[in-house]
């Protein structure tokens, strides 16, 4: 029995810069976050255990003279302002990635408009970064996720598209070749000023691919560690299930199922952008301690 963990996998930049800068404020005492920190239950309990207080958006409206974290995941443009008029200081978290994003997809949006054209995002809706980007847009972005999403848009005007930062690279391109067949469908031909189409995932995410993908192939059985909210946690645990039948997702130790593991195998541990290494560990720890092998890290 051999276990490895994955080094590549665990927090992207974003998400560790915010879970630092929580930790820094509260050591001045508790302190607000609007929506779940990082999509992962453990993380957020052990930071809710040091004082982190988890609020939903429309619980902001009625907090007053208190400070709130903006998460990774970044905001729209409505949060600041009930901030400022709610005397809320923000402590603003959010990804530069997810900001150059954001900012981005507001200057495309103002030219669009003037074209009558429309803006079109990859991504889930109802995610936090997806919010934060449809607020850039006066709300107007149409969301699409799989071909049936494509009937939202309106073929005979310009489209410019952009992407969630933490969705598949695969994804993203298929859904721009379908809706190049569209325009090309609709109006005959395909012109430059029908569409823009703007990778716009993050290559800390989007590096992970491959680098799964070899990792996979080099193990016997994956245990991939996510968070079951984790858009990018599902993403990357496909992947791992294209390459190596074998592998199997688990939010923490409790859910892994020694049925699964041989004792010859060497058993991969990997995870997503959301997951800790401290929870990677235990569940490495977890194998270990059933099989009485050493953890190879």
């Amino acid at each position: 029995m051999q276990v490895t963990i994955d080094q590549n996998s665990g927090y992207c930049f974003g998400v560790e810069f915010a879970i630092q800068m929580a930790e820094d404020e509260m050591q001045e005492g508790s302190l607000y976050c609007l929506g779940d920190i990082v999509h992962n239950s453990m993380e957020v309990k052990r930071l809710n255990d040091k004082g982190l207080k988890i609020i939903e958006r429309d619980d902001l409206k009625n907090i007053k003279d208190s400070k709130v974290l903006i998460r990774a995941h970044g905001e729209p443009p409505e949060t600041y302002q009930l901030a400022l008029e709610n005397n809320i200081e923000l402590v603003d978290a959010s990804c530069p990635v997810v900001l150059k994003l954001q900012n981005r997809v507001k200057i495309a949006y103002d030219k669009i408009k003037k074209a009558g054209g429309q803006i079109v995002i990859y991504g889930k809706t109802g995610h936090a970064e997806v919010i934060g980007l449809t607020g850039q847009t006066n709300n107007e972005a149409i969301i699409v996720m799989e071909e049936a999403d494509l009937d939202k848009i309106d073929f005979s005007k310009p489209v410019t598209l952009f992407s969630q930062t933490t969705k598949s690279t695969k994804g993203f391109y298929h859904i721009r070749e379908l809706i190049e067949e569209r325009i090309k469908a609709h109006k005959g031909e395909l012109e430059e000023i029908d569409f823009t189409a703007n990778d716009s995932i993050c290559r800390q995410v989007s590096n992970r691919e491959p680098q799964l993908l070899k990792f996979s192939e080099e193990v016997d059985v994956i245990i991939f560690v996510s968070g079951k909210k984790s858009s990018n946690g599902k993403a990357l645990y496909s992947v791992c299930k294209q390459q190596n039948e074998r592998s199997y997702f688990v939010e923490n130790e409790e859910e892994v199922d020694f049925d699964w593991i041989r004792p010859s195998d060497h058993v991969g541990i990997c995870g997503a952008t959301s997951t800790p290494m401290w929870l990677m560990q235990n569940v490495a720890q977890y194998i270990e301690n059933h099989f009485a092998e050493t953890v190879e890290i």
